[in-house]
This record gives C-alpha cells, sequence and structure tokens, in this order.
C-alpha cells in the first residue's frame, strides 16, 4: 500500500532505557531479542526478550553487590551479546557507561579510563594482551571483568560466574537493582569522540536524549517485530546503538551480530536478515560488486534492462522486483528488505540502483552529541541525494546562508547531549541558547529535506564512516623533534577507493643535522619514513599517515600562529 508522504508510524512513549526493556518485554516475551553464536562459524543461538530481562537483572544485581552502584563502567570488546548486555545493565540502574573502541591503542584506553575514572572495565578476551597494558596504574578502576573467562582469578573476574551470583541474590530476594528509579535527564551514558589523549571530548547523554531519539526515527522509519537487524557497525558508535540495536529492541525486534566485514553475506543468509544499518563503503562495495558478477556472468545488459522497467513500473504504483532481481535478493539472504545508510555520505547511484532492485535504500545524518540522528529520509519518503527530513521535535536551521543556501546546520532537540565532561568551555561553544552547533555546512530545498554539502572544520571523513580530526593525527606527528611542523589532509584516490591520511611536512634540519652530517633529499625522505612508521604504530590503522610531502619552506599563518589551511599552503596537494 503507497503511505502517504506525511504520515507518521505510530509510537508508544517511553521514559527511559529500563522502561524500552520491561515494556518490549511484556509486549514479546517469547520473541527472539538476539541471535548470538558462541563460537565463530557456529550456529546463531537465540535468547528471548524475557531471558535477556532476567539475565540484566542478574547482572546489574551483582554490579551493584560489588559497590558499583554511581559508578562509571567501561566496555570494550567486538559485537556480541555480552558487550549489549553490559551496556544496558549498567545504564538502568547501575551507574554510566563508556563504551570505548577496541581498535584504540593501549595508551588511548589508558587514558580515557583515567579521564572518565572508571571504577571497573569489563571486556573481550580478544583485547587481553592490550587491556593488561592499558590498566596498569589506575587508582580508580576495582575491576576487571572478562567476558569469556570460566573462573574468577585474583587478576579479573569471570562475567559468567558473577552473572550467576547475581541469580542467587536475586532469589535470596535482594532486588535494589530491579526496583531501581531512573533519572531520565541524568548523565548515563559517556562517549568520547574520535580523537587522541589530549583531543577527544566526552560526549554526556542522558536517557532521555536516546529515548527521544529512538522514539523519533521509530516515526520515519517501519522497523517491526518480525525484522532481524544484522549488526556490523562497531557498538560503541552511537549511530549502531541507537539505531541498530536499541530502535530494533523498542520495536520487538531480533538483532544477529555480524562476525564481521567478511562474513557479511553469509550471515546474511543463515540469521534471515530484513534489515542492515552500514556506512557507504559496505553498500556501495556490494554495488560494485554485484555489477563485476553481473559483467562477468554476461547479464549485465539484461540486468540494466531490470531496472529501467521497474523504475517505469514504480513510478505507477507497481513494482516487479521480486521477480525480476530474485537471483540477487537470493544472494542476499532471501529476506532483506531495507537497507540504511549512515556515518558519512552514500553514494546517490547506488542507493537508487538498490530501491529499484525492491530494497528500501536511503541514509540519514546526525552526531554523537544528538544522540545521534538529526534527520533521517521515511522510508516511504526517499530523496537519493538528501540526508532526509528533521525528525519530529527536531528544529533543523540554517544559519549565514549564502546566495545558494548553504550555511552552517544548528539544531535544537531533547536529543541534544548534556554537554562535554569536564569541559564547560567546549560545552559553551558548540551549545548557545539550546541550539547545538554542528559544524557542518547544509541546505534545505523546497520541500525540507537537508542535504550537507560540506564540514565547517576540516574533519576527514573516511568511505566507512571514520572520522579523523587532523590536529589528532598532527598532535603525534609534532612530538617527533625532527618534525618542525605540519599540516594533515584526507585525499580520495578514486571512486572506489578510501580515504587516504596525507600530510605536508615541514622538517627540522637543525635536529636532523645536529651531527654536523649533511644529508641528501632521499635521505632525508628516508629519516621521515622511519619516524612516521614509529609514530603509525601508535595509532588506529585509519589514522596512520599513507602518504607524505616535505615542504622546504614554512607554512602560512595567522596572526595567532596557526597554519591557515588553504591558499598556498595547499599548492603540494
Amino acid at each position: 500500500m503507497k503511505r502517504n508522504k506525511d504520515e507518521l508510524y505510530p509510537i508508544r512513549p517511553i521514559n527511559n532505557l529500563k522502561d524500552l526493556i520491561e515494556s518490549s518485554t511484556k509486549l514479546f516475551p517469547e520473541r527472539n531479542a538476539f541471535l548470538k553464536k558462541d563460537k565463530p562459524g557456529g550456529k546463531y543461538i537465540p535468547v528471548q526478550y524475557r531471558e535477556f530481562k532476567s539475565q540484566l537483572d542478574a547482572l546489574g544485581t551483582i554490579l551493584m553487590e560489588l559497590g558499583l552502584k554511581g559508578k562509571t563502567i567501561a566496555v570494550i570488546g567486538e559485537n556480541r551479546y555480552e558487550w549489549m548486555l553490559t551496556y544496558l545493565s549498567v545504564v538502568n540502574g547501575v551507574g554510566i557507561i563508556v563504551p570505548l573502541d577496541k581498535e584504540l591503542p593501549q595508551n588511548e584506553i589508558n587514558h580515557l579510563l583515567e579521564r572518565s575514572r572508571a571504577s571497573a572495565l569489563i571486556y573481550s578476551d580478544k583485547l587481553e594482551n592490550v587491556i593488561e597494558a592499558a590498566t596498569e596504574g589506575l587508582v580508580d578502576l576495582k575491576y576487571c571483568i572478562s567476558m569469556d573467562a570460566l573462573e574468577d582469578s585474583p587478576k579479573r573476574l569471570s562475567l559468567g560466574k558473577q552473572m550467576a551470583k547475581g541469580f542467587e541474590l536475586i532469589n535470596e530476594g535482594k532486588t535494589a537493582y530491579i526496583n531501581a528509579k531512573i533519572d531520565p535527564e541524568a548523565l548515563c551514558i559517556l562517549l568520547f569522540t574520535s580523537g587522541t589523549t589530549g583531543l577527544a571530548k566526552g560526549v554526556m547523554l542522558s536517557h532521555k536524549n536516546i529515548c527521544t531519539n529512538i522514539m523519533a526515527v521509530s516515526q520515519y522509519v517501519d522497523a517491526r517485530e518480525t525484522d532481524v537487524l544484522l549488526s556490523v557497525l562497531p557498538m560503541h558508535h552511537t549511530y549502531e546503538l541507537t539505531c541498530g540495536i536499541l530502535t530494533p529492541l523498542y520495536k520487538g525486534g531480533c538483532i544477529a551480530f555480524c562476525e564481521g566485514l567478511k562474513h557479511i553475506v553469509k550471515n546474511l543468509n543463515e540469521a534471515k536478515v530484513t534489515i542492515m544499518l552500514g556506512v557507504p563503503l559496505i553498500f556501495e562495495s556490494m554495488y560494485i560488486r554485484l555489477w563485476k558478477k553481473a559483467e562477468k556472468d554476461g547479464k549485465a545488459s539484461k540486468l540494466r534492462k531490470g531496472i529501467a522497467i521497474n523504475r517505469a513500473l514504480r513510478k505507477v504504483g507497481m513494482d516487479k522486483s521480486a521477480k525480476l532481481f530474485k537471483s540477487i535478493h537470493e544472494a542476499l539472504g532471501g529476506n532483506i528488505r531495507m537497507f540504511i545508510s549512515g556515518a558519512a555520505a552514500a553514494d546517490p547511484e547506488s542507493v537508487e540502483c538498490f530501491n529499484d532492485m525492491g530494497i528500501i535504500t536511503f541514509q540519514g545524518y546526525g552526531l554523537t552529541e544528538c544522540a545521534p540522528i538529526v534527520a533521517v529520509n521515511k522510508d516511504h519518503y526517499i530523496k537519493y541525494k538528501s540526508a532526509g527530513l528533521p525528525l519530529p521535535g527536531t528544529e533543523v536551521r540554517i544559519i549565514e546562508p549564502d546566495d545558494e543556501g548553504i550555511g552552517e546546520v544548528i539544531c535544537r532537540s531533547d536529543s541534544t547531549m548534556l554537554g562535554y565532561y569536564d569541559d564547560d568551555d567546549e560545552t559553551k561553544k558548540v551549545i548557545k541558547d539550546g541550539w547545538f552547533y554542528t559544524g557542518d555546512y547544509g541546505c534545505f530545498d523546497e520541500e525540507g529535506f537537508l542535504y550537507i554539502t560540506g564540514r565547517k572544520k576540516n574533519v576527514i571523513v573516511t568511505k566507512n564512516g571514520k572520522n579523523i580530526f587532523p590536529e589528532e593525527v598532527e598532535y603525534y606527528l609534532n612530538k617527533s623533534d625532527a618534525i618542525k611542523e605540519c599540516m594533515v589532509w584526507g585525499k580520495n584516490e578514486d571512486k572506489n577507493e578510501d580515504t587516504l591520511v596525507c600530510a605536508d611536512i615541514v622538517v627540522d634540519m637543525g635536529f636532523i643535522s645536529e651531527s654536523g652530517k649533511i644529508y641528501s633529499d632521499e635521505e632525508v625522505h628516508k629519516i621521515i619514513q622511519e619516524v612516521l612508521y614509529d609514530i603509525n604504530s601508535k595509532m588506529p590503522f585509519y589514522k596512520r599517515v599513507k602518504r607524505f610531502n616535505i615542504r622546504n619552506e614554512e607554512f602560512e599563518k595567522t596572526t595567532t600562529q596557526k597554519i591557515k589551511r588553504y591558499g598556498d599552503n595547499l599548492k603540494n596537494r
């Protein structure tokens, strides 16, 4: 049935995430909440809503028994059931959760645990060696709890063992966690933005922030209790957490954990997935592989003809995609009905193609500080190039627009963060009179659709959705005595390649030639290459400098001695 473009899907009100879980458990007790695997390559094991709720209560009860009520608890690891169990048990009555990026090097993990004053860390054993080094010397850290250990030991507790104790305590009548009251406006989630130890900002979110976003998104996108979502993106990202996990739980759906990017197609088949969230790189890769296979099999012409036919039919309210593209749907598990892209701008060509083939595909726009969605296309009212319409209850404005209507995007809603952790000055820079200043440029069309046209700041956005602040990488480079100054930037090789992190470097020849030796250009290049090799080893892979140029003169600077990121300083690019 064709829906009215202004129509909204009905929702039920929730006050907090505890209310979300309790109400979903009452509504869908026997439905599967999760599909997990106990071993790589094994079969998916279902976890029903009722079982999930009881395990949440057991873990929350023991965490309170350990004296962690009101404390900060960090979680780190791959996408898995125990990660989500930890997250929701903490926020629904224990304290403040700090989701950490599993790709961070140990020195950054150490610093963020220290900054957040974490009293406990719950982690995956895949990171055991990193965690052992990262937790040294932390005064506030009282407990390290392994998701995988079978027994407790002097250095770490077993999550399974502790949960068993939690069940025993509940049976003894200890219900403090189960009966805990939630303040919907208090800090419950502390998310550190992508950044070095000195530059990462801690985004403070509340139950109200997240629940407002869940209910608003659910009015535009019809996630159903019969849906199965494949969790592909890292769960410490708000996009995956709010939209890919919490929203389907709110709607009674089921989440299957992906075993890794190489296993997406296999997992789509195994779990009979109906919806997948991803970043543009994932969907563009699928799109490219699809056409390469069609060319190889000599079916590209037939595929183009089928797309043209179905595109014409859809304009008059008919859709023959199930018949015309049966083999493509079967290759994706046979059940996919929706792809949702976020975290970076999607390729309109691939978005349109998937829609023509009967897979509803669209994109949205958001930021961690907005919990995270600001705008998204409705699943029945899509513009392929647009980030979508502002969510219900979200005001979006363009300030100081140019002649084309492009200006900075600012927004206001109950999803706006409480502020930056321990950083009032930075908070005041971005939140003014209740409006959040995104730092992004954009514009509206005549129907109110938002288009993001660029970054106000110089953030490098990779095609897989990673945000890299040039200042972060420069922070590391400038610590080397061999580098006098530098400027970091991103370069897209071509449509199918990811973004490369590049650097223009002014070498401190005085330091290098301290011994009196004169080095050739080739030797200087080799020295800097070795310096970068050492610096890169201390950063996540996606932030590493892949190419560099050596400048013979210093960068042009402002009156406050900041390097200008424009003009003559860009001549080597």
